[in-house]
């Protein structure tokens, strides 16, 4: 392998690794902010777009 190849293949390894680590990052934040809208749910609290619209006048 020359010192080309061995550049190559560890830009691809750290690309893989940053992309992973990105994609794992926000799996995590996106089950926290599931169970954050799940708590605030269940205190009652709704989110605006789910409030009954009314007309204006």
């Amino acid at each position: 392998m020359t010192t080309h190849d061995l550049y190559v293949a560890a830009a691809y390894g750290i690309a893989v690794l940053v992309l992973g680590a990105l994609i794992g990052w926000i799996l995590l934040d996106q089950h926290a902010r599931r169970r954050e809208l799940a708590e605030l749910e269940a205190a009652g609290i709704r989110r605006r777009s789910d409030r009954k619209k009314t007309a204006k006048p």
